[in-house]
């Protein structure tokens, strides 16, 4: 942070800020033992796993105990830090919990920063992590004191350039803060530095707004609490609008290209009129044409209630969902690359389009038929680097808003509809990865940092961050480490088969799910609008601490 910029009022006051660490933590890292529970196995796929991770699969479980354990003084280490992926809130927080911890230890240990992501590490681009630094970024959202990037490090070559920059550093560990991906990648490089004698220890810490990356030990990923009230903020704003003007549709897509826990979440905090989760979409093999009969029910009944207006949240990876699009989804990718030269020779959109419409299987060519050009021309457009659709660039609120026009025209000519139907669409997307962190992940953030610092001290490689309890007071929480093999599965990837941390969808079966279907008939057709607010930073306890609706419910004693 450069001396002469100047900071907000709010963001001089956060850095005073000081979280609160779990109580097992809060004497130092040579205050806790590790206790070591039962040999582990994957989540699926067990021996393909196995076989890939022969040098850190089936490692135990491992907690953390009050208890000395001065032999993690005794020497001065180096330890490297990385941010992988998108940003989410508290990213810092880590950091600042990592550098803590080392220091409590031995005031000797120095942490450094990889620049730019995994490719900091390819390039040997780095920073020491001082007392400055941590007192300029604690506290603060994004990621920009070491910045991120989303570089793999999956090839031989790359894995050996890694392993060459550690030890030219003389790294004795490195931590990567990340989702799935990168997490998978933590482990994988973990296996490959065992397998080559090398002695750096690699820890992996859990992140990602979209909350997919959560079992029975990892109970949340850090950011997921702030993006959701960021984003329940504005939709609370626009609740509060659509009761006070009567007259607009909005349709509002969030994060969450695969899994719809951010839409559950934000459903909960606002109670919107209709609430679209993705993976239910998908067991009851909805097509596009019953999703937009169940939006245009609502709006006729509302309508006859003389109700012209409401709100409508839908995941950023619906169309993914739709079984048919997935399907579309799939046999364009195929096309697209089959005939890729060919397309490059035409100019107009519409003859891409009825180039393409010629290569599809018949159901599927009228399926894209039925589709507004502009939503047609948005899944030809170029794949990302894992060869998917990029779907957030798929503006999906507007193929639902055209359909449903559509439809209600159609009722209208026959007389079963006789109200208004005007329409805003909304995309809250970045809006939510870079905020000032919530008390709870400034204090869940620093934990699952220092946490970390205790596995790396530990001589532990190839584990999770694991912080849990986590409705508990901060105080309460239990901390200690998972293996990152034990929640991998196969999946198949660029058209190979690989190893990837498998994630964490909305289940219908589980307490959250079902808590939302007892209520959205309500919502559906009244008013229950509910208005959070902004972030509180300052105030009583039930107000600044309280956690995700989610995570109340997955907790909830029955």
């Amino acid at each position: 942070m450069a001396d002469k910029c100047q900071v907000s009022e709010l963001h001089a006051e956060r850095l005073k800020f000081k979280p609160v660490l779990p109580n097992v933590l809060k004497k130092g890292v040579a205050s806790v033992k590790p206790v070591f529970g039962k040999a582990t196995k994957s989540i699926a796929d067990y021996d393909t796993v196995k076989s890939i991770f022969s040098h850190t699969y089936g490692m135990p479980v491992v907690s953390f105990q009050s208890g000395s354990n001065n032999a993690v003084s005794k020497k001065t280490v180096n330890i490297g830090v990385v941010l992988s992926g998108g940003q989410a809130p508290g990213g810092h927080n880590v950091i600042y919990g990592l550098f803590e911890g080392l220091k409590s230890a031995n005031r000797k240990n120095k942490l450094f920063g990889f620049l730019g992501g995994p490719s900091g590490i390819l390039d040997n681009k780095t920073m020491e992590i001082n007392d400055k630094v941590i007192n300029d970024y604690k506290n603060t959202g994004g990621f920009d004191m070491i910045q991120s990037g989303r570089t793999k490090i999956e090839t031989p070559e790359q894995f050996a350039q890694a392993k060459a920059t550690l030890l030219k550093n003389k790294m004795d560990a490195l931590v990567f803060i990340g989702g799935d991906d990168s997490n998978t990648n933590a482990g994988l490089l973990a296996e490959y530095l065992k397998k080559e004698n090398v002695p750096v220890n690699v820890i992996g810490v859990p992140k990602t707004i979209d909350g997919d990356l959560k079992n029975e030990h990892i109970e949340a990923s850090f950011g997921f609490d702030t993006a959701t009230k960021i984003y329940a903020e504005l939709v609370g704003n626009i609740c509060r609008d659509v009761n006070s003007a009567r007259k607009y549709w909005h349709f509002i897509r969030l994060m969450g290209r695969s899994a719809s826990h951010i839409t559950l979440e934000v459903g909960f905090k606002t109670q919107p009129n209709m609430v679209l989760i993705g993976e239910e979409v998908l067991a009851k093999k909805m097509t596009l044409s019953d999703i937009i009969n169940q939006i245009t029910e609502v709006i006729v009944k509302r309508s006859e209630m003389k109700k012209n207006f409401g709100m409508i949240l839908i995941p950023e990876g619906l169309i993914e969902f739709i079984p048919e699009m997935k399907e579309l989804i799939s046999a364009l990718n195929d096309a697209l690359a089959e005939h890729e030269d060919h397309i490059l020779t035409l100019k107009e959109i519409e003859e891409k389009r009825d180039f393409i419409l010629s290569k599809l299987p018949s159901k599927l060519s009228k399926l894209m038929q039925s589709l507004p050009l502009d939503i047609a021309c948005q899944l030809m457009l170029d794949r990302d680097p894992h060869g998917n659709v990029q779907v957030s660039l798929i503006e999906t609120e507007k193929l639902l808003i055209e359909m449903v026009s559509e439809k209600l025209k159609e009722l209208k000519k026959a007389g079963k509809f006789n109200g208004k139907f005007s329409s805003i669409s909304h995309f809250f997307g970045y809006e939510g990865r870079c905020g000032m962190p919530s008390n709870f992940d400034a204090n869940y953030t620093f934990a699952l940092g220092y946490n970390a610092a205790a596995l790396v001290l530990n001589g532990l490689s190839g584990y999770l961050s694991s912080v849990k309890n986590l409705t508990a007071k901060s105080q309460d929480w239990k901390c200690g480490g998972v293996p990152l093999t034990m929640m991998m599965n196969i999946e198949r990837r660029k058209g190979k088969e690989k190893p990837v941390i498998q994630k964490a969808l909305v289940k219908l079966e589980d307490r959250p799910f079902k808590e939302f279907a007892k209520q959205r008939d309500k919502w559906a057709i009244n008013d229950c609008y509910m208005f959070p607010g902004p972030i509180q930073f300052f105030g009583p306890a039930s107000v600044t601490d309280i956690t995700t609706k989610t995570l109340q419910y997955e907790q909830k004693k029955k």
